[in-house]
């Protein structure tokens, strides 16, 4: 599976250096906290710079134009996300321990990676089609790894379910619906709440405390 971003930094940077990648952090934090508090439309190069204390030019330098630094804010988090469910080949753990870790790795992810995995929620009709393309594909192939882990969890008698695509999207929706209304500064901690999370999606996924026999 390609993790590769849909298009690359396409500003005059050529290579990339650990002072220019500093500098790169430096203007997508700045950008992630305007589009965090004033939405995309909202903001502007101009404030990106003003924030920064730099000049248009050195934003251009790594960043063609506003678009580009959302879409590279929001594409960290994609693939953080959607690899969730990604284990060694030589992983022979039973299927439900690899469904309750990467459901963890989902939420920790989500959590982790505030705001920015929050604006494909908010703003979804900001982003190129070939950015959704490419989102798309992460998210196959996230949804493909799952179905088949609790497929096989259930034959195993650990899960209880009926449709297996249903059961995954709705457990994976309460992540999904954390930009609603988390808050990093809230009554839980984010492991707190990574744990919450998680106990409720296993609980869609009818995950079994001990092994269902099959009948004689």
């Amino acid at each position: 599976m390609n993790q590769q971003p849909p298009v690359q930094a396409s500003g005059r940077q050529k290579a990339a250096t650990a002072g220019s990648d500093e500098k790169r952090e430096r203007i997508l934090r700045a950008a992630e906290a305007l589009f965090d508090a004033q939405g995309y439309a909202n903001t502007t190069i101009e404030q990106i710079v003003q924030q920064l204390g730099v000049t248009k030019p050195f934003v251009y330098y790594y960043f063609r134009n506003k678009q580009e630094i959302f879409e590279t804010l929001s594409w960290a988090p994609a693939v953080a996300c959607f690899t969730a469910m990604d284990f060694a080949p030589d992983d022979d753990r039973p299927a439900h321990v690899k469904v309750t870790e990467g459901i963890e790795r989902l939420i920790h992810a989500t959590l982790e990676h505030h705001p920015s995995a929050f604006f494909p929620y908010r703003e979804p009709q900001v982003y190129r089609p070939e950015y959704l393309a490419a989102q798309k594909d992460l998210a196959n192939h996230f949804y493909d790894k799952l179905c088949a882990l609790l497929e096989e969890g259930r034959k195993d008698g650990m899960f209880e379910f009926n449709d297996t695509k249903i059961t995954a999207l709705a457990a994976c929706s309460l992540p999904g619906f954390l930009y609603n209304w988390y808050r990093p500064d809230g009554r839980l901690s984010q492991d707190e709440v990574a744990r919450e999370l998680a106990q409720l999606a296993w609980r869609v996924l009818g995950l079994r405390r001990t092994r269902k026999r099959n009948p004689a």
